[in-house]
């Protein structure tokens, strides 16, 4: 071979490496950038998968969220009561959920097996769990039992009150506002923390017409009372005891009263037209001229002076059988009463009472 053939086949050969070594440099760079979206797809896949199957919460807590939560308080709340595993997760969740909907106020809860997403959809979604809503104790007045509300629910207090006052409102259920603490069974009640008064209403009065069962229905009958007067006298007795095991005694007094015409003298009767706002009823309050007045007026008042507690009504529905017209304080001051036949027994039992009293003080 020439000289000029020897360098022409090499000049060759070097422009062969010359292709090969950028096609090597070329796959190489496709190589590295397939790598790179494989690790990015990797990484994608396993937030994804975290994000919407990976328990993130360590423990559970109960979420208030009011209509002016914002994302960013929601995430701080959720952070420092339950725990979260994985801070970035939870707030991708909240990222990818709230592009297409809005947190919804509402009471939830997050549990120690919800994903991140679980939780962001839950609260976009309004998957809300119960709260208990509890009507007990002494409910005197609709302001009262309107705090009761909204210091359980999202409800403004105000707002239950005017609820509680609406005749069109309270008429759709068959009450008014002046036999609206008849509707009332106290009770504790599974309901979602943003229900609106018009929705409490509703559950207060299928608990009403539950208690109203055929055979509570037949003993009010054989009372002589409708459902609605066994509720106001079964206010009458929860105004004058807190022992529910004396209530049926006290019950069966007031019954006896009816039977005969005898007038009720109910204290708690004039009391309720001071407002409740007096430790002892006196002969000067006996004189105020109301229906409500027990004294003056014969028979049952228009309307129940107070919420009737349910061992009250089931007293009134149960009462006891004896001959009592009449009963007194105790003078041990244990909250219970003596009770008596005729009033000359009445009045040994009320200058016994009336000793221990003057005695005491």
């Amino acid at each position: 071979m020439t000289d000029p053939q020897i360098e022409k086949t090499l000049d060759m050969a070097k422009q062969e490496g010359k292709k090969s070594s950028g096609k090597g440099k070329v796959l190489g760079t496709i190589a590295a950038v397939v790598v790179l979206l494989g690790i990015a797809c990797a990484i994608f896949l396993y937030q994804a998968y975290y994000d919407r199957r990976a328990a993130n919460f360590s423990k559970s807590a109960e979420l208030y969220v009011y209509p002016d939560t914002t994302p960013e308080a929601l995430i701080d709340d959720i952070t420092s009561k339950s725990g979260v595993k994985n801070l970035k997760s939870l707030k991708r969740a909240f990222s990818s959920q709230l592009k297409h909907q809005d947190i919804e106020p509402g009471h939830y809860t997050v549990s120690p097996s919800n994903s991140s997403m679980y939780v962001a959809r839950m609260v976009t979604n309004g998957w809300q769990s119960p709260v208990n809503l509890v009507f007990s104790g002494s409910m005197r007045h609709d302001t009262v039992i309107a705090k009761k509300i909204s210091s359980q629910m999202m409800l403004d207090s105000l707002d239950a009150v005017v609820a509680l006052r609406n005749p069109e409102l309270l008429g759709k259920y068959g009450f008014t506002p002046d036999d609206v603490f008849s509707l009332i069974i106290p009770d504790t009640y599974q309901v979602y923390w943003t229900e609106s008064m018009d929705e409490i209403l509703s559950r207060l009065k299928k608990a009403y017409d539950a208690f109203w069962t055929d055979d509570n229905l037949a003993k009010a009958k054989k009372q002589g009372l409708t459902q609605k007067q066994v509720s106001v006298l079964a206010s009458i007795v929860t105004g004058e005891t807190n022992v529910a095991s004396e209530m049926p005694s006290i019950a069966g007094v007031y019954l006896n009263r009816l039977k005969i015409g005898m007038r009720l003298q109910a204290d708690p009767t004039v009391a309720y037209l001071l407002g409740f706002e007096v430790s002892r009823i006196l002969n000067r309050h006996l004189e105020i001229d109301s229906p409500y007045n027990t004294y003056m007026y014969a028979g049952l008042p228009p309307g129940p002076i107070m919420v009737p507690q349910k061992a009250a009504l089931e007293a009134v529905l149960n009462p006891d059988a004896h001959g009592y017209l009449y009963f007194c304080a105790s003078p041990d001051f244990n909250g219970t009463h003596r009770f008596a036949a005729t009033y000359p027994e009445h009045l040994r039992n009320a200058r016994e009472f009336q000793a221990a009293l003057n005695a005491r003080r």
